[in-house]
């Protein structure tokens, strides 16, 4: 059995990636320092092949413990999204930037083999070409801390010698959205649905703008099959996350909400300043390792409907289900 390192595994993609690989056969370790609590993973310290060191990635000592017998590296732990990353930009470089390079140094003198980094499709910043489609080839241009932390440790790991025994992979996620242990309702979908369900008006900004958008449980999809591909496939690459039928205008996933909640009240304020405009391509991830995506937005929206509906959640409203 193999065993992966998921740093951030009680967060939100990373919270349903470990239990996907822990029902897949592998041996799961987590590294996490539990700033949202760690309930998402709790039930998983009865699993005799999940393990738990709670510690954080700007610490080297936690870091060395870590990796120790480890053979691939899932790493999600951040200071994740634009407003967190504004609110809080000395952790966010610390952590995003500095922790990541030094934790794959610390992974490639262990003997690691996969080092796998979750970055985000954010790096595209605004399209050039507002009738075309990005690729993992297109202009990086971050226009966020965020961002810009991303894409500074994407080219770090590139950069890096290729004979190295650890073989890094950069992942561009898409916007995510959809049920998790750890749920968030400050991500696009997710917390526009919730809104509607409430019976409240959603006050839209920027409708226009595009975005791709893929299910969590999708995303953690994406890092597993890197797990399970040839070196020859993934080493040293870059590879979006997502379908690119799945590229929408905030416009167009309220449309989706209408559908499921006719009566839904929306009000649309115009926003043309919004820097962040880019429709993705994701022919290589389903070309190069056969990748295709479960589930769609319209899905995603009916969990959280019945999530909401139904009572699942005695206060939705609760800042635990944010980010910041």
């Amino acid at each position: 059995m193999k065993k992966i390192l998921v740093s951030g595994g009680a967060g939100y993609i990373g919270s349903v990636l470990v239990k996907l690989l822990l029902e897949s056969g592998y041996k799961v370790r987590v590294i996490d320092n539990l700033r949202f609590g760690g309930e998402a993973i709790i039930d998983l310290l009865n699993n005799p092949n999940f393990e738990f060191i709670k510690g954080d990635t700007r610490n080297d000592d936690d870091l060395k413990l870590a990796v120790q017998g480890v053979d691939y590296i899932a790493h999600l732990a951040a200071i994740v999204g634009d407003p967190a990353c504004a609110k809080e930009p000395d952790l966010a470089r610390a952590t995003n930037l500095d922790a990541s390079k030094n934790f794959y140094k610390i992974a490639n003198e262990n003997g690691v083999k996969k080092f796998v980094f979750a970055s985000t499709c954010s790096n595209y910043g605004k399209m050039k070409d507002e009738n075309a489609f990005v690729n993992e080839e297109s202009e990086l241009s971050p226009v966020s801390l965020y961002a810009e932390t991303k894409v500074a440790v994407e080219q770090f790991l590139l950069s890096q010698d290729k004979n190295n025994v650890c073989k890094p992979t950069n992942l561009r996620f898409s916007t995510v959205y959809g049920l998790s242990p750890r749920i968030r309702f400050d991500l696009t979908v997710n917390e526009f649905t919730k809104e509607l369900a409430l019976g409240r008006e959603l006050v839209i900004f920027g409708e226009q703008f595009w975005r791709p958008y893929c299910h969590v449980i999708d995303l953690a999809r994406g890092v597993k099959a890197v797990f399970e591909a040839e070196d020859s496939k993934v080493a040293f690459e870059v590879f979006n996350v997502g379908d690119t039928n799945e590229n929408y205008q905030k416009q167009m996933i309220v449309e989706e909400i209408r559908k499921q909640l006719p009566e839904a009240k929306i009000k649309y304020v115009k926003r043309d300043e919004d820097p962040r405009d880019y429709r993705v391509n994701f022919d290589k991830i389903s070309n190069k390792l056969g990748y295709k995506i479960t589930k769609k937005v319209p899905e995603g929206v009916e969990q959280i409907i019945k999530v909401i509906k139904d009572g699942f959640l005695n206060s939705p409203d609760d800042g635990k289900y944010k980010n910041i």
